[in-house]
């Protein structure tokens, strides 16, 4: 029976009533702070967000072959494929070489000698290919100076 009277709210509703109805002037404000800040609190907790992982896109194959396919249909598409690729790059390789021919006419025109031009842009090719092959970089080879005449001879 003691612990009936050890917890029994009676009492101590009859305590807060006592303290609550003395006059106080500050006493709704003070109440309402408190409900206030419990209730936010309260309100905070009851405001769970759950994001969920968004839907799995449902793909839309494009076919642009006919599925049923034979392995000679695939071959003959590729050869043709091929025969295009072939032909645009040959008309690509035909317009470089006109510009190349306009440009060669252009520097004959002005005075300068384009073969001597084209043959040290050949050699330059061949060294970097050589360097590429070697496995070098051009940062780290020395560079050519005395071939161009610039060559550090000392004080002067």
């Amino acid at each position: 029976m003691s612990f009936i009277s050890r917890f029994n709210p009676k009492p101590a509703v009859a305590d807060f009533w006592t303290e609550f109805s003395r006059p106080q002037p500050y006493r709704v404000p003070i109440l309402l702070a408190s409900c206030a800040a419990t209730g936010l609190l309260i309100f905070s907790f009851t405001q769970e967000k759950v994001v969920l992982p968004p839907e799995r896109p449902e793909v839309t194959y494009i076919t642009s072959f006919a599925p049923g396919r034979t392995d000679e249909e695939i071959r003959a598409a590729n050869v043709a494929n091929q025969e295009r690729q072939d032909a645009i790059a040959a008309a690509i390789e035909a317009r470089e070489e006109r510009k190349r021919e306009l440009y060669r006419a252009l520097g004959r025109a002005s005075g300068m000698d384009v073969d001597a031009m084209e043959a040290e842009i050949e050699a330059e090719r061949a060294a970097e290919a050589a360097r590429e092959e070697a496995g070098t970089s051009p940062e780290t080879s020395a560079p050519d100076t005395a071939a161009n005449g610039d060559a550090d001879t000392g004080p002067r």
